[in-house]
């Protein structure tokens, strides 16, 4: 039986992609000019962005590669919008009203609306401080994250949602959701998310705690093989 390259490349950039290893998944679609191809290398240099805070002109630049009126071109120049924002890499005066309309579009679409409704919800809570319209459109997307059976959205939306919950009072339902958002993390073998999730649990524990320990010790290998940025800072507050 013959193998079609096309698809192996493919499938082995998606996996690698999972693993964190950005630059040898984007290297395997060097070339390949199927839609399919020119959005997963978008996805993946986004996301190498997103945890290194390094690289944005490449992102930008696949991103901007994408047939513009596609769903996956609109939501993933909202994120790269809200990622300027939130770590105020080379901000444009226009990138809210951007991430809020492509994560709108994005949320009226029945293939993308969990999805949407989560960034949005992370744009008025992160950029905005707007808690309250940040919790109702989480509500939405981890609803739609039962109704889709998409554990991949329902764990970031519990990471969200947990500190709101803790905020509120219950501190022992946000240690739950916490853990449950890192252990299905865990079980997709999303190392990037899964160190992130550590470093975030380890950061509600208190210092003596055995598991805080533990979840430090294991996000900090994972952030230095990969280079996650945020994630090696957050480690290193939380050791000082």
């Amino acid at each position: 039986m013959m193998i079609n390259d096309t698809y192996t490349s493919l499938d082995t950039a998606r996996r690698l992609h999972v693993l964190g290893d950005w630059d040898q998944a984007a290297a395997l679609l060097a070339g390949e000019e199927s839609s399919e191809a020119l959005e997963l290398k978008a996805e993946i240099l986004y996301e190498r962005f997103l945890f290194r805070v390094d690289g944005i002109e490449a992102a930008a630049d696949a991103i901007a590669a994408l047939d513009a009126g596609s769903l996956q071109a609109r939501l993933l120049a909202a994120r790269l919008a809200y990622t300027r924002l939130l770590f105020q890499v080379d901000p444009l005066p226009g990138d809210y009203d951007a991430a809020e309309a492509g994560y709108r579009f994005a949320a009226a679409d029945p293939k993308t609306h969990g999805w949407g409704e989560f960034h949005w919800g992370a744009l008025l809570d992160n950029i905005s401080e707007d808690s309250a319209a940040a919790k109702a459109h989480y509500a939405e997307a981890l609803q739609a994250s039962y109704q889709e059976g998409d554990v991949i959205l329902e764990a970031m939306v519990l990471r969200h949602l947990a500190w709101h919950v803790i905020g509120d009072g219950d501190r022992d339902e946000g240690l739950r959701m916490l853990r449950r958002s890192l252990h299905l993390r865990s079980a997709a073998g999303m190392r990037p998310q899964v160190a992130a999730a550590q470093l975030l649990l380890a950061s509600e524990l208190p210092v003596d705690d055995p598991e805080r320990a533990t979840l430090v010790e294991a996000a900090r290998s994972v952030a230095d093989e990969l280079r996650l940025s945020w994630v090696r800072t957050g480690i290193e507050k939380l050791a000082a």
